[in-house]
């Protein structure tokens, strides 16, 4: 029997991204929700199950991983009954890396989470971070132009680590569709997934909600 348990805050998009793999894989699972605000990461506790301290954290059979890309992989491997979230051939598995590197260092880290320190700080965001974002976008709209999916021609892991911050990043810059018509399509293909909603949706306007709550402005 298998005796997940993860552990999140509902509006980060890394824990939105197992979310999406577990419910892909339709594995059952225990949700706990981390105080982040608390402190609660912090905890003797928690540190011994994570001495990282970040969300997502997986736990299984009293193993411990977090990264939430470590975390799809393993997902996948241990539990999927093929390999199509995460393809086993070489070639396709490296495009599928590289796209997951893509949204760790440039979309998450680069674009999303510096603007989202700034912000969360009641500092006044330079153009630069906005320009960040955009450069993202065009990027995967590069990626997208002749495939149907971010790694190729069928859903992977990789689509659900980038929907989780790209859905999260607009709402500091909006997706003209005019401009990223594959985006668009790509998002939207993504959205109809039966278990997108509770996945992802119901947490990216969690994050979203939080961040025009602030009132951000941009540095002049």
């Amino acid at each position: 029997m298998v005796e997940l348990t993860l552990y999140g805050v509902d509006g980060s998009p890394p824990v939105r991204a197992v979310k999406l793999t577990l419910a892909a894989l339709n594995l059952p699972y225990k949700y706990v929700q981390v105080n982040i605000l608390g402190r609660e990461q912090l905890s003797p506790a928690f540190l011994e199950k994570n001495p990282q301290h970040t969300v997502p954290t997986l736990e299984d059979g009293g193993n411990f991983i977090w990264d939430s890309h470590a975390i799809l992989a393993y997902l996948v491997t241990k539990y999927a009954s093929s390999d199509d979230l995460y393809p086993k051939d070489p070639l396709k598995r490296a495009v599928v890396d590289q796209r997951l590197h893509f949204e760790s260092g440039v979309v998450f880290a680069a674009a999303l989470r510096s603007i989202t320190k700034l912000v969360r700080a009641s500092i006044a965001v330079p153009q630069e971070r906005f320009d960040a974002i955009v450069e993202a976008y065009d990027f995967v709209e590069k990626f997208l132009q002749d495939h149907e999916y971010i790694a190729g021609k069928s859903l992977t892991i990789a689509d659900f680590s980038l929907i989780s911050s790209i859905s999260s990043l607009v709402v500091y810059v909006d997706i003209d569709q005019s401009k990223y018509a594959k985006l668009s399509t790509w998002m939207k293909k993504l959205q109809q997934l039966p278990y997108y909603e509770e996945a992802n949706g119901k947490g990216a306007k969690i994050y979203i909600d939080s961040i025009r709550a602030t009132k951000f402005t941009l540095a002049s």
